[in-house]
């Protein structure tokens, strides 16, 4: 499996985070301006965490506990992101179709990264 992706932006997951998290800084743009340091901040902060997480477990696959350590943090701010998401559509700053979709799209992630962690032994280079 590993052997055909040679870089972490190859990975689908990475580039639907990547999307995502490009999506929530354009719509970080619209919220109000009470809303910009805190819940904005929160937003755009775990979803490229989510990026960059997903970058640093592609780097750690020569130890199978370290990739799945980082695959987990992938999985905590993937989930951390949802709930900022559901906060801003039920507080009405996201339409609720574009909360929903956003919300969805990092159902996917989690699915992702979940099933990166079960197939681990497939992803962990060889020293």
């Amino acid at each position: 499996m590993s052997n055909f992706i040679a870089t972490h932006q190859e990975l689908l997951v990475y580039q639907l985070a990547f999307e995502a998290a490009m999506q929530i800084f354009d719509l970080s743009h619209t919220l109000p301006e009470a809303e910009r340091q805190l819940l904005t901040e929160q937003m755009l902060r775990s979803s490229r965490s989510v990026c960059a997480n997903l970058a640093e477990a592609w780097q750690k696959r020569r130890y199978k506990k370290a990739f799945v350590a980082k695959l987990n943090e992938v999985e905590a701010e993937a989930a951390e992101t949802q709930v900022w998401l559901e906060f801003a559509t039920i507080c009405g700053y996201l339409d609720a179709e574009v909360g929903q979709e956003m919300f969805h799209q990092y159902r996917i992630v989690l699915a992702a990264a979940s099933r990166l962690i079960q197939q681990a032994d497939a992803w962990v280079v060889p020293s």
